[in-house]
């Protein structure tokens, strides 16, 4: 089913597109940037769900450490958005892409007409071929867990746009049995047919320094995404080229099935 997925999500999270020292790592963005655009030429329709904003502008405006307060995040998020879209359109122009921007809140998705014309303009785009770069509005928006991390608003992306597959890059492998960071006996799970307590009780707190989300919020969105009866899939975004393996079809990292 995967091989033949059309519309596809993906989600991108902090720890993958920056250093610790806020500044984004370049090397993994251009690659990603390759392999997206790549895919597109295959005949997919990519959206790509990005965080990393608030990382990207507090090195820029001279802080020392990732802000604290609401109103140092949201002046981050203000300088360090136009950083990650300007390094996106440069990057995906050089193969004749184009980029589009939109900054989301949760009543945006929450208003019944907000969320229809932002699904209209969303098919519109892509119909176009155009690739929609999807962020939070953390500038306005008052409260993180409006929609607990860029997980949540990708799988709410995916739902709202009748995506066929979700792929969130994390700092992770995958869906495991124990945190693998402190127990070596820790596996990973390659399929997850149906999100039960069990599967829910693997998640856990926050992820990395940069980052807020973790594999909880990971389980949240595969709980949206299969309910809407779109795959989700979780793999490391330390790899990019790895998506090529799941649009093959192959498994890389955890697959969480669609209820159909």
């Amino acid at each position: 089913m995967i091989k033949n997925a059309k519309k596809i999500v993906i989600k991108v999270g902090t720890s993958t597109l920056t250093y610790d020292t806020g500044l984004l790592n370049i090397r993994k963005i251009e690659k990603l940037c390759n392999v997206i655009c790549d895919l597109q030429n295959s005949g997919k329709q990519i959206i790509l769900v990005s965080s990393g904003a608030i990382s990207a502008g507090w090195s820029k405006i001279g802080l020392a450490s990732r802000p604290t307060t609401t109103e140092e995040r949201q002046a981050a998020a203000a300088v360090g958005q136009n950083e990650l879209m300007n390094f996106y359109d440069r990057n995906m122009e050089k193969y004749g892409k184009v980029v589009a921007q939109i900054l989301l809140t949760a009543p945006d998705l929450k208003c019944e007409d907000r969320h229809a014309k932002f699904t209209a303009t969303m098919n519109r785009l892509l119909s176009l071929g155009v690739i929609p770069i999807i962020n939070e509005n953390d500038t306005v928006a008052t409260e993180e867990i409006e929609f607990g991390d860029n997980d949540t608003l990708a799988a709410l992306v995916a739902s709202s746009v009748g995506a066929d597959l979700l792929v969130l890059l994390s700092d992770i492998d995958g869906l495991y049995t124990a945190d693998p960071h402190k127990d070596p006996e820790a596996s990973l799970i390659p399929e997850v047919y149906e999100i039960t307590d069990e599967i829910r009780a693997l998640g856990g707190g926050a992820g990395s320094a940069l980052g807020t989300g973790g594999m909880v919020t990971k389980i949240r969105a595969a709980e949206i995404a299969t309910e809407a009866g779109c795959d989700m899939i979780i793999t490391n975004g330390a790899y990019p080229e790895l998506l090529y393996n799941v649009m093959d079809g192959n498994l890389a990292g955890t697959k969480f099935y669609a209820k159909r």
